[in-house]
């Protein structure tokens, strides 16, 4: 089996990061696969080492020819079985169809959130990375048998701490980390808040942004700044996850957040503020605490019932991670697609 992957997002990003995990663990599973992204894509470098062939193109929204070109030339190169498409940038470069026949191929439409379908032209399946949004794919008109869902993975290394003095960090204190893009839909701004009422407490935030200015100067309009430390973008998650206390994810808007299984994979205690993916899939006081969307005020109680209650931490640890086992592995999501990818090709 052979799958050409079509990926047209950021440089750095949640979607971008587990679109190369997935690959790779594809390829451990034995699945051929070549990727067409953009040359700013991060971790390249892995996937050409773990034997995917990659090509670039830059996926313009106004000249299109040539990454049109560099589509035909990989399907004429490759023989693809499937094609897959993630997110709509991607799909709306999907060749005009052909009778199954002749294109030799099956097209996927991959979703990371609520996107328009109406990029998705020519699509023989759909794949929403959450329930809801699988629901959103039909209700937006795609046939119920073409939609399925396969959530994201956290395939975290193993990792040492990082010695928190390289940032200037008590090992004392009590430490929360935020994996977030420094973005108005992260809420990073509410937990700065929720900071000012949790005396000895630091905060790590990791992520690069439109925000990179506004949230240090918040900070110290708030007077944390001295407890809070804005590392940018970084590629060691596992090594920060292994350092925290307590991972908090306070966004406003999140489909799902692939922070949430990075937390239960790490054996992290997690607080969540309950947006549509957090709210679908943690379960308050069981794989973590479940807060009102922009209430500091609550992020900030259940954040000290992490630090002060070792009961609560174990329980939400142990419910963490028995959530990521049953959902959430590589060997899940790899079984999923292979799946997929052969139930398309019988037909």
């Amino acid at each position: 089996m052979k799958v050409l992957h079509l990926m047209a997002g950021a440089p750095t990003g949640g979607a971008e990061t587990y679109c190369v995990d997935a690959l790779l663990a594809l390829q451990n599973a034995g699945v051929r696969q070549m990727l067409i992204t953009r040359p700013h894509t991060q971790r390249l470098d892995d996937l050409r080492t773990a034997g995917v062939e990659v090509r670039t193109a830059p996926f313009g929204k106004i000249f299109r020819g040539a990454t049109r070109r560099a589509l035909m030339q990989a399907i004429k190169d490759f023989k693809p079985d499937i094609i897959q498409y993630w997110m709509g940038r991607a799909a709306s470069y999907a060749p005009v169809p052909l009778p199954i026949g002749e294109r030799g191929f099956k097209n996927i439409g991959w979703f990371g959130g609520y996107y328009d379908l109406k990029r998705y032209r020519y699509m023989d399946a759909y794949v929403g990375v959450t329930y809801d949004i699988a629901r959103h794919i039909r209700a937006a008109g795609a046939a119920p048998e073409k939609v399925f869902t396969i959530h994201t993975i956290a395939d975290l290394p193993a990792a040492a701490p990082i010695a928190r003095a390289e940032f200037d960090t008590p090992d004392g204190a009590p430490l929360l980390l935020a994996l977030a893009r420094l973005h108005p839909k992260k809420g990073l701004d509410i937990l700065l808040r929720a900071l000012v009422d949790l005396p000895g407490a630091y905060c790590w935030i990791a992520g690069d942004g439109p925000l990179k200015d506004e949230l240090p100067k918040l900070a110290r309009e708030l007077g944390v700044a001295d407890r809070v430390r804005f590392l940018g973008w970084r590629n060691d998650r596992a090594a920060l996850l292994a350092t925290c206390d307590v991972c908090v994810f306070p966004s406003r808007y999140e489909p799902f957040g692939t922070v949430t299984i990075e937390a239960w994979a790490a054996g992290k205690p997690l607080v969540a503020a309950a947006a549509a993916g957090p709210a679908a899939y943690v379960k308050d006081g069981e794989n973590g605490l479940l807060v009102p969307i922009d209430d500091a005020p609550a992020l900030r109680d259940a954040i000290a019932r992490v630090i002060r209650g070792n009961a609560l931490r174990g329980q939400i640890i142990t419910g963490g991670r028995a959530s990521y086992q049953s959902q959430f592995t590589p060997a899940v999501m790899v079984a999923a697609y292979q799946d997929l990818y052969q139930g398309l090709l019988k037909g």
